[in-house]
């Protein structure tokens, strides 16, 4: 199949459905082979007997592309590893990983619990990380060996993890982190031919459909605003060769609106020269705040 992604091999994970689906499928229809990973877990992360991968693996197949089922979890080394190992095993090589795969666990902070924490700490942040980290490591050897790579990652972060989102404080920290993360990953690894971003998506899926259900409902007629696949077109961008020289960057995405996040910055400030005694700290601070740009609010607020 031709495209902007013709002979590309991209790995998606949390590839079964939603917007891990929809760029799947996106990939394929570009010419990419695609490694489709899904645990097939239910929205709170408990097991799904079906295997919603092999699902998706089938769609590419009947259209005519080329994908591969993957049902690791990828928020452990060896799950993470074995995403990677497929993608070399199965087609030779690895040029594009979409860290997409999540749950949700919504309460508010007082009602939180620790495993609550955790597990969607676990499956966000660390299941960015590990995937991250392997494919990683497989361009550096790439590029030691002399074969440099065209590579790219995308991360999924969400409005969420920029402004904060109520009920919400375990995925606001772990798309936060996510953030964290891609700048980070950005800055170490060009060196190596990788490109790192990610993108803030706003689109109905399984978890959004029960926290935002009105705003999610799909309209009766007219352009679908909330189309999981209206995000897919810049993923897939970003995932191909197109993208070059851009790094580093958070995109927020919704139906045909594409942003480009511009994250802290320096605001108003004022040096003394001196230590300041908590009163003086207090009026400087206030004095700021009065010439600040009022941030956005908290989702939900």
């Amino acid at each position: 199949m031709s495209g902007i992604c013709a002979d590309r091999v991209v790995a998606v994970t949390g590839a079964g459905r939603g917007l891990g689906r929809a760029h799947a499928l996106a990939f394929a229809a570009e010419g990419a082979r695609v490694v489709v990973n899904d645990l097939g877990v239910g929205l709170d992360g408990a097991p799904d007997p079906g295997s919603p991968a092999a699902g998706v693996v089938a769609e590419i197949r009947a259209a005519g592309g080329e994908a591969v089922a993957h049902g690791g979890d990828i928020a452990t080394s060896a799950g993470a590893a074995s995403l990677i190992e497929t993608a070399v095993r199965t087609y030779g090589r690895l040029d594009t990983l979409v860290n997409n795969a999540g749950f949700l666990r919504d309460r508010m902070l007082v009602n939180l619990t620790e495993d609550d924490w955790d597990e969607v700490l676990r499956v966000h942040l660390k299941g960015h990380f590990l995937p991250l980290r392997h494919a990683a490591a497989h361009w550096r050897a790439e590029a030691k060996a002399g074969r440099a790579p065209v590579a790219r990652i995308v991360n999924t972060s969400s409005g969420a993890g920029l402004l904060g989102s109520v009920g919400q404080g375990n995925y606001s920290a772990a798309k936060a982190g996510i953030v964290g993360l891609t700048l980070v990953a950005a800055a170490e690894l060009a060196r190596y031919g990788v490109q790192v971003n990610a993108v803030a998506p706003a689109a109905r899926t399984r978890m959004t459909e029960r926290a935002f259900a009105a705003a999610m409902a799909a309209p009766d007629a007219g352009f679908d605003a909330m189309a999981p696949g209206n995000v897919s077109p810049l993923v897939v961008w970003l995932g191909s060769a197109a993208s070059a020289g851009v790094t580093g960057r958070v995109f927020e995405t919704e139906g045909g609106r594409i942003t480009v996040m511009e994250g802290w910055r320096a605001g108003p400030t004022a040096d003394s020269g001196a230590r300041r005694t908590p009163a003086e700290a207090g009026e400087t601070a206030l004095d700021l705040l009065a010439r600040a740009t009022t941030p956005d609010p908290v989702y939900g607020a």
